[in-house]
């Protein structure tokens, strides 16, 4: 059985860099529409059931904003 992962981003932190969109090996994180209290639109998982947990997005995140946790934590 596969295991499915949670990617968590911190609105706060988020600057819409797409750092995260580039190296996603299976091109599931996208920036939305979603703006935050800075006015950046946000990164977001488009389908947590294909993200692999590979930690890519989370490890180029130059402001940290990015956490991926296993579902069954989440």
């Amino acid at each position: 059985m596969a295991a499915h992962f949670k990617v968590k981003v911190d609105a706060k932190r988020c600057k819409s860099c797409e750092l995260c969109v580039a190296v996603c090996p299976k091109n599931i994180i996208v920036i939305s529409e979603k703006k935050n209290e800075q006015g950046f639109r946000l990164a977001v998982c488009q389908d947590e059931d294909a993200c692999t947990g590979c930690l890519a997005c989370a490890q180029v995140c130059p402001d940290v904003a990015i956490e991926i946790v296993r579902k069954e934590q989440a």
